[in-house]
């Protein structure tokens, strides 16, 4: 999933960097399309980093990660799908759910945290 995530952030990166750059400027929403493409990009790295953890993590430390790793799924499709439902609808009502996104994404980090420290 890490490597899917990163595959599509590089491209939709790509796409809005060049296709998309003009119009996204023109309405705004440039800022916001890179915050959603970085904070894909970042959890993909982080799924990625959980996929090698649980390779070699303890037993009571394997639930903790994948957790995690299914907040991060959750927060990036919740967080960053917000955000490029802004920039290509025009509805700012999305911006409410952003925030639910963005908790996923901190949860998951805690629970990585706490992965880690069960498996000291």
């Amino acid at each position: 999933m890490g490597a899917l995530l990163g595959a599509v952030g590089v491209g939709l990166g790509a796409f809005g960097a060049h296709a998309l750059k003009a119009s996204l400027e023109a309405s705004g929403r440039f800022d916001t399309y890179e915050t959603a493409v970085r904070y894909q990009f970042y959890h993909a790295l982080a799924l990625v980093m959980l996929g090698v953890l649980l390779q070699n993590a303890p037993g009571t430390s394997v639930k903790w990660f994948t957790w995690a790793g299914y907040a991060f799924v959750g927060g990036v499709f919740i967080f960053s799908g917000s955000l490029y439902t802004i920039c290509f609808t025009g509805i700012k009502a999305f911006g409410a759910i952003a925030p639910i996104g963005g908790t996923a994404l901190i949860a998951g980090w805690l629970l990585l945290l706490w992965g880690a420290a069960k498996s000291q």
